[in-house]
């Protein structure tokens, strides 16, 4: 678990215990990036990457696969790493600002997604490109967010002013979390955060302890896979086919036809 908060009396704080006592209730070991209170590093800089010449012009990505390759990366982004290959599901947990993830959280995707660990890996060529939305390093493990927002529901639905919350969290979802091939669960969202009430935080409590409880079962957002048909080599558009003929944007890229009509129980 990533947790991203600066308060530790905080809602999302008392949320994140309640997710781990369920959670080792049946079982599970848990470790807990708290990002605050490790201070993270937040910006990526020269600092990050202990082979760079000194002299030299520094290219993130670049820099980025040279560093990972040598074992030279800082200790706090390798500990980071061992975590995600450790665990069988990785939860985010943090509060909508702006939109999106705070800076902290971003910063630390920034700095743990090194180029040869999260991104930059496979075989790019006309019938692959990379290892990627689907596949990847993280592939086979689970991923969900936990998301607390001063919003109303309303305000974040279809036709709300804020626009619907699986768009404002596609970016994280897909881009983030699919990316280096997690399968990524619906994420748990909890609304008008600052108004709620004993009896409100009982409710939600309850069904986030429910989800924790069926972490392995639920099924993942079925994301199409980049590498299996659905997408033309090298343009990554997906097939004409596919689709209705006027739907654009985030939604192609969840495929909601049953396991049968898809030929895949994965989606």
């Amino acid at each position: 678990m990533v947790f991203a908060h600066p308060e530790p009396r905080s809602l999302n704080a008392a949320l994140r215990d309640v997710a781990i006592r369920e959670l080792e209730t049946r079982g599970h070991a848990v470790r807990v990036s708290d990002l605050y209170a490790m201070n993270w590093k937040t910006a990526v800089d020269r600092a990050d990457f202990l082979n760079l010449d000194a002299d030299g012009r520094l290219k993130v990505a670049t820099a980025s696969s040279e560093a990972f390759m040598a074992g030279a990366l800082t200790e706090d982004v390798k500990v980071e790493q061992e975590k995600l290959l450790w665990a069988d599901t990785l939860i985010l947990q943090f509060p909508l600002w702006w939109f999106t993830m705070p800076a902290i959280l971003k910063g630390w995707i920034d700095r743990v997604y090194a180029y040869g660990f999260a991104y930059g890996v496979g075989e790019h060529s006309d019938r692959r490109w990379g290892d990627r939305y689907g596949e990847g390093r993280l592939a086979g493990k689970r991923a969900m967010l936990i998301v607390t927002t001063g919003g109303w529901a309303e305000h974040y639905s279809p036709r709300g002013i804020n626009g619907p919350i699986d768009d404002l969290l596609f970016p994280i979802n897909h881009g983030i979390l699919h990316y280096p091939g997690y399968d990524v669960l619906p994420p748990f969202v909890t609304y008008r955060v600052d108004r709620l009430d004993e009896a409100g935080f009982a409710q939600t409590a309850e069904r986030l302890r429910e989800r924790m409880r069926t972490l392995d079962t639920t099924p993942p957002i079925p994301f199409r896979r980049q590498n299996g048909g659905e997408y033309l080599i090298p343009s990554l558009q997906l097939r004409p086919d596919l689709g209705s003929a006027e739907a654009t944007g985030f939604s192609l890229h969840r495929d909601e036809r049953s396991p049968s009509e898809s030929g895949s129980g994965n989606g």
